[in-house]
């Protein structure tokens, strides 16, 4: 382990026995600023992992569609990406339909049991349980969605059968995969989830020592899972012994959680036309609450009552732009967004968006409040902790169907319990641990039964103003998921940067009075200027987005891997 690395370790580990309430950032990995873009005038697939990317490839060259390759990425991520994304977990998909060019949003968020109950993360004293106990616990998990959410997309978009996208995670799993350096990391890091005697049990080596890089990680365990769901069909996960392994190990330990087999037998995923909104010579789509896409396209709205595309990356005003956009993008996003009665046509109405872009200045001020939209009726502050551990990936086959998928277990290897070989969530963390504010105002991300917790995730595809695909792209990275995003689409559509060019640019995220960016990688000169406006930096221990994306390019399909993360971008 670096330096670097190791100093960055003591600081966690000093933030988490100091009892810190939610899990710190992680910090930056190697950043490689010289990834090429990959190019493919037929297909692409990006994903976290090239052992992902390749199972997608490998689809798409036997015939299969995108979705047919979502499932297949998904099964192998899940394997070697366990940190970020499995079967235990949810996810939310925008697929474009290249014949009809029509967006359409899956929703596979994972669901609240039927006991949940709003004060179900408050102590016997009434306050909040601290988050490293909850996210722990059995009743930080939900019921899974992304095996239903993909099934329910094969099911409308396949193309092969859905036995025959399994075979390359089931191999891997059988004979072991190569334990990568961002997989190793977490493995060793000083996170709960990564100190459970499941986690212990998975990562021991037979010598007892803990797997490293380089180390070959088998998960007999998994395979048996995922040629069970080849052979079985979604409802393998959903009834039978996976559903009673994963009902008897929520119900285990201190504050346990309520789950049964028939909430996980009762999950439905949702299908929905894909919330889009027009930007600039554009369309804008992604996903609709409970995920944030709709706090993305605000942003995006804002953004384009500003100047910044006159700007660009080395203008320190450009900059000052998108922070203070963020800032009002997310005071709204946290007040208003969760699981039912989104004011979606308030905070998207023109109107509304001309008087919260009229607070946009020249200098950096207070931390904006949020506003009140029409139709937005009466909410509390939100008090949900939201750390990163996701991914995202982007698949383009030969017929030009595109799937702009984010996945998740949420933390760190979920809530560190394991069933069947594979990690549960701890999607229930991601609710507002205080269900209504000191005046009894309640806020719009607070538990109940059957409710789906917000989420930042929001995958995005943009088409031109034909219908036609231009680009499609998203991020993991918690509540800083919305920032990366709009950055990324900044430098793609304002400043024409191509799409590597648009992920390599410094993360900004500004939410309230905290601020958060990459400094080293700004141009010569702008973080000085910036501090001239007022914009200065409180976190710069760097940003963990995974921005994965394609474009369409003259010369073809373009793929794009964040040099942040592990990412692969391969076509044909």
């Amino acid at each position: 382990m670096s330096p670097t690395v190791s100093r960055l370790v003591a600081v966690l580990v000093a933030l988490q026995l100091a009892g810190c309430s939610a899990l710190p950032r992680l910090p930056l990995l190697p950043y490689k600023a010289d990834a090429p873009a990959a190019v493919g005038p037929r297909a692409m697939v990006v994903s976290a992992n090239p052992l992902a990317t390749e199972a997608g490839l490998k689809v798409l060259r036997e015939g299969g569609s995108a979705i047919d390759a979502a499932v297949a990425v998904q099964a192998v991520l899940g394997l070697v990406e366990p940190q970020s994304s499995g079967l235990g977990g949810g996810s939310f998909m925008v697929y474009y339909d290249a014949r009809s060019r029509k967006v359409t949003a899956y929703d596979g968020r994972e669901t609240a049991p039927a006991g949940a109950t709003a004060d179900m993360f408050l102590g016997p004293d009434g306050k909040p349980m601290s988050f490293v106990t909850a996210l722990v616990s059995g009743r930080a998990t939900g019921v899974p969605g992304a095996v239903a959410m993909l099934a329910l997309a094969h099911k409308d978009h396949g193309e092969l059968p859905w036995s025959a996208l399994f075979g390359d995670a089931g191999r891997l799993a059988d004979e072991g995969f190569i334990v990568s350096p961002r997989l190793a990391f977490m493995i060793a890091g000083p996170f709960p989830q990564a100190s459970t005697e499941d986690s212990k049990r998975y990562f021991t080596r037979a010598d007892g020592g803990r797997m490293v890089a380089g180390d070959r990680l088998k998960n007999p365990a998994y395979a048996a899972t995922v040629r069970r769901l080849a052979a079985e069909g979604p409802g393998a996960l959903y009834e039978g012994p996976i559903a009673e392994a994963l009902v008897a190990r929520v119900r285990e330990g201190a504050n346990p959680g309520t789950m049964t087999l028939a909430d996980i037998k009762a999950y439905r995923p949702a299908k929905r036309d894909a919330l889009c909104r027009p930007y600039r010579i554009y369309v804008i789509c992604t996903s609709s609450p409970p995920s944030s896409g709709v706090g993305l396209l605000q942003g995006m709205m804002l953004l384009e009552r500003t100047d910044i595309a006159t700007r660009g990356p080395s203008d320190p005003l450009a900059w000052v732009r998108l922070a203070q956009v963020e800032r009002l993008m997310y005071a709204d996003r946290d007040r208003f967004v969760g699981d039912v009665d989104v004011p979606i046509k308030g905070l998207l109405d023109p109107a509304y968006v001309d008087g919260r872009a009229a607070l946009i200045g020249d200098r950096m001020g207070p931390a904006p409040k949020h506003g009140n939209p029409p139709g937005a009726g009466e909410r509390g502050p939100d008090r949900t902790a939201e750390p990163g551990g996701t991914s995202h990936f982007v698949i383009v086959d030969a017929k030009g169907n595109v799937v702009s998928m984010t996945t998740t277990v949420e933390s760190i290897f979920g809530s560190g319990r394991m069933v069947a070989g594979f990690y549960l969530n701890n999607q229930m963390t991601d609710f507002s641990f205080l269900p209504k504010d000191a005046d009894g105002a309640p806020a719009a991300n607070a538990p109940g039964p059957g409710k789906r917790p917000r989420s930042s995730m929001s995958p995005v595809i943009v088409l031109d103003r034909d219908g036609r695909l231009v680009a499609a792209l998203g991020s993991p990275g918690g509540n800083a998921i919305i920032s990366y995003n709009l950055k990324a689409l900044v430098g793609l559509l304002d400043w024409h940067l191509s799409l590597q060019e648009a992920f390599n640019l410094p993360n900004l995220v500004a939410r309230g009075d905290r601020v958060s960016s990459e400094p080293g990688l700004y141009p010569p000169g702008v973080v000085e200027a910036l501090m001239t406006y007022g914009l200065v930096f409180n976190n710069t221990g760097g940003e963990n987005s995974g921005l994965h994306g394609v474009a369409v390019t003259p010369g073809g399909l373009t793929g794009a891997a964040d040099p942040r993360r592990e990412g692969v971008a391969k076509g044909y």
